[in-house]
């Protein structure tokens, strides 16, 4: 699968019974689009999400937001000891401690979308 973007959105490309298959990601319609070519399939998931954005507007709903910021994440007691022993040395809550962990992750690239905002 290959991943596009474009405004605050992500797309995946699937290749399906000889077409490329596009998908808006992270929303709860599914709406997609099929190209024959891979150098249509950036400019397709352009149109396919203003469409989108478009069609919100036009029948007064908010686009899908499903990133509320809060998940579960099932790790092994041994690892959720280290984390809260971490964070406890740290004198930060757990959320703060993993949370740093999840941006130092992402380096660079949490930057680049604060950028895009």
């Amino acid at each position: 699968m290959t991943v596009l973007r474009h405004k605050d959105f992500q797309g995946s490309v699937d290749f399906v019974d000889g077409h490329l298959l596009l998908q808006i990601l992270h929303i709860d319609d599914v709406i997609t689009t099929e190209v024959d070519r891979a150098s249509e399939a950036q400019g397709a998931f352009e149109e396919l999400v203003d469409d989108y954005l478009s069609t919100c507007a036009e029948t007064g709903t908010e686009p899908c937001k499903p990133f509320k910021g809060s998940f579960n994440v099932r790790v092994t007691p041994d690892l959720h000891k280290q984390v809260a022993m971490a964070a406890a040395e740290e004198r930060v809550s757990m959320n703060a401690w993993i949370e740093a962990a999840l941006e130092s992750k992402l380096g660079d690239r949490t930057h680049e979308r604060l950028a895009v905002k």
